[in-house]
């Protein structure tokens, strides 16, 4: 009887914090009202919200760049003073930084030619996180912009039998942010995190390659 008790209560949570997660989500996202439904849509809608929160970020980069910018400008001019432009140089050198927690491969931004976005000449070459449950892998690159870049990383990852599920892209020139959810496929060969990271690491060398052999 306390099994049957137990049980009856954690349903009772489980379709209260169903209805509270539906209440949340515009309707659109909601095809049928069953838990898996609400689950799915759930998922969409928080990898929109995802994608709207990186547009958001890289607009305000680019706000702030170009208000750096002008505060350069002014100084040439002798309209503005040293301890301004200090305070701006303060400012964060990694673009989407909070998007990585513990990243497979960091890049490591240094300050390029123009004080903002990351030198060509680093140890490696984009930030990469991967995370695993079960068969399903969420990825985070950050990386410059290369063409035809997201095709390639599409195509090498069917062949890795990688499914693509769900893709957010956010560009901050020359810098591009990839958010990947991705089905591991039986016949994939990369059983841990580390062994992702490295194939999307390879596959990023690959495609730099080509494009420095393509100049």
């Amino acid at each position: 009887m306390t099994h049957i008790a137990i049980e009856r209560n954690r349903r009772k949570q489980m379709n209260e914090y169903l209805a509270v997660l539906r209440s949340l989500m515009p309707d659109s996202y909601i095809q049928r009202g069953d838990q898996a439904s609400i689950v799915g849509g759930a998922i969409e809608f928080v990898k929109e919200l995802e994608q709207l929160l990186q547009s958001l970020e890289a607009q305000k980069r680019l706000i702030h760049h170009h208000h750096h910018q002008q505060q350069q400008e002014q100084q040439q001019e002798g309209s503005q003073n040293t301890s301004t432009i200090d305070n701006n140089n303060s400012f964060s050198l990694r673009p989407f930084s909070q998007f990585f927690t513990s990243p497979q491969y960091s890049w490591c931004q240094l300050p390029g030619g123009d004080g903002e976005f990351p030198s060509e000449k680093q140890t490696t070459i984009a930030e990469i996180e991967v995370t695993l449950s079960e068969s399903h892998a969420n990825l985070r690159i950050l990386s410059r912009r290369r063409p035809k870049q997201l095709f390639k990383l599409v195509s090498a990852f069917h062949s890795l039998h990688l499914t693509i599920l769900h893709l957010n892209v956010t560009t901050l020139d020359p810098l591009v942010l990839y958010s990947f959810s991705a089905k591991v496929e039986e016949g994939c060969n990369l059983t841990s995190v580390d062994d992702i990271a490295g194939a999307v690491h390879h596959m990023l060398q690959v495609i730099e390659e080509e494009d420095t052999h393509s100049l």
